[in-house]
């Protein structure tokens, strides 16, 4: 016998648990508050993330999240156009972000090299980068990858690939300062810490 009156209740539990980090009591709470909303407001809860499933897609610059061809930042006029800081993932982009102290452009990977999970160069958006850099006046890559084994084999391959792409004017590669501790993700670094390692960024040194 099911512990739920309704076997609706329980279905929306169900997705609602599926979320990251999100319990069943959690679950439970959040749809028992959506019940109490009025229909209007429900649909409107729903609309938005349909939208968000069949609307958003991925800039074609960047490859970062946007509902446009362009993502804002590469949009925007007041951005500088000749710096490129690579991160591994969306999260990444909005940590550096917050932080206010960066106002160049992104290039995300959607992933690091990890041969132990079958992740290999062509499988992350590295290509594309070298490709920008053919195309555009690129001055400086910010090297902004998580301070882990399989971030510092991206960041060689990455410096490698720069090197021996042939390009008429190579960007300087830089990387950001060691002031986030070895074995962390970006995502999980105060905004002031992650501040200070992209200003105090140093060369990137193979």
């Amino acid at each position: 016998m099911s512990e739920y009156p309704s076997i609706l209740l329980e279905n929306a539990v169900n997705q609602m648990a599926s979320l990251p980090g999100v319990g069943r009591k959690t679950a439970l709470r959040h749809v028992l508050h959506l019940l109490r909303c009025s229909e209007q407001e429900v649909d409107q809860f729903s609309e938005a993330f349909t939208r968000l499933r069949k609307e958003v897609h991925y800039c074609r610059r960047c490859h970062n999240i946007t509902d446009q061809d362009l993502c804002p930042i590469c949009q925007s006029p007041r951005r500088d156009q000749r710096t490129i800081c690579v991160v591994e993932n969306i999260q990444d982009v909005l940590s550096i972000e917050n932080t206010g102290q960066y106002n160049g452009l992104y290039h995300v990977l959607g992933g690091v090299i990890s041969p132990m999970d079958s992740i290999g160069p062509k499988d992350i958006e590295i290509d594309s980068l070298v490709a920008r850099l053919s195309a555009e006046e690129i001055e400086e890559v910010i090297l902004a990858l998580p301070t882990t084994m399989e971030g510092d084999t991206t960041n060689f391959y990455i410096y490698r690939r720069i090197q021996n792409a042939g390009l008429a004017n190579p960007p300087r590669v830089s990387q950001i300062a060691r002031g986030v501790a070895v074995g962390n993700e970006l995502e999980y670094t105060d905004e002031i810490t992650l501040g200070r390692s992209i200003v105090n960024r140093v060369e990137f040194k193979s």
